[in-house]
């Protein structure tokens, strides 16, 4: 950890799972926009979920804006997102765990197990598309290890640690536990922060002033630090202000591919 370090805002406009209720972009055209607006507010990472236009979304990012492209869906089985790797996106989520979690509108088990995690890292050899490692407790951790000892990983790990997400994967939202979270994590691991739920802000706010990175959005929290209903642009301005009070500089795009060991894919 690095205090000093450049932030790296990761942004989430996706369906919020506690709160369905709250609007997001469902369109490329729509996504697109929110994702400038983000990108102007101190954004160099865009987590998206486009299950119907992968393809065309991936393209329109890297045309209109400088985001490192962050696909997600991490419970989805592997061949319904080869199309993301065929497209070469910078980043695809994976859990390295099994998917437990407890939503509004539906519950989510998926196993993962480490077979898949191998074939996960082999495509990501091929295709050259980074690992989003999803890290929910210990467990997912090891697993990371496990990884790494057997040369699947290429460093810097990129890992985001997440807390307060309900199901059989919760773990609780404090910063005892980002703590001791955070020092479970192997040397070179470059982590990123989400949480769910009120205490969200102020997690996000020790991890800021630790040296670690964060994430925020309608998909992980939709509301801003006085409880109003927000757009992501704004929870990604909200977290610049923080880091800007605190004397840390946030992250352009570049800089964020730098500290997460991408090099941008041709378009």
């Amino acid at each position: 950890m690095n205090a000093e370090a450049p932030l790296v805002i990761t942004a989430t406009p996706n369906v919020s799972w506690l709160h369905p209720e709250v609007d997001y972009p469902r369109t490329v055209e729509s996504l697109v926009e929110e994702a400038l607006r983000c990108q102007e507010a101190g954004a160099s990472i865009l987590h998206f979920h486009g299950e119907d236009y992968w393809s065309e979304a991936i393209d329109a990012l890297r045309d209109e804006t400088s985001l490192i492209v962050q696909c997600g869906m991490s419970s989805l089985p592997i061949p319904e997102r080869m199309e993301v790797f065929e497209k070469r996106a910078d980043m695809i989520s994976i859990i390295t765990s099994h998917h437990d979690e407890a939503f509004a509108e539906l519950d989510v088990h998926v196993l993962h197990p480490r077979e898949e995690l191998v074939e996960y890292a082999e495509l990501s050899r091929k295709y050259g598309v980074k690992l989003e490692l999803e890290t929910w407790h210990t467990g997912s951790i090891w697993n990371i290890e496990w990884m790494i000892q057997r040369g699947l990983l290429d460093p810097p790990y990129f890992t985001s640690i997440f807390f307060g997400w309900p199901g059989g994967s919760w773990s609780p939202p404090t910063v005892e536990e980002y703590l001791h979270r955070r020092r479970s994590l192997p040397r070179e691991c470059v982590a990123t922060v989400s949480a769910m739920g009120e205490e969200q802000f102020r997690l996000l706010v020790a991890a800021i002033t630790l040296g670690d990175h964060v994430r925020a959005g309608t998909e992980d929290f939709p509301f801003d630090r006085h409880g109003n209903p927000a757009t992501t642009h704004e929870l990604v301005e909200q977290i610049a202000a923080v880091a800007h009070a605190v004397g840390r500089p946030v992250a352009s795009p570049d800089q964020a591919r730098e500290i997460t060991g991408l090099v941008r894919q041709a378009a």
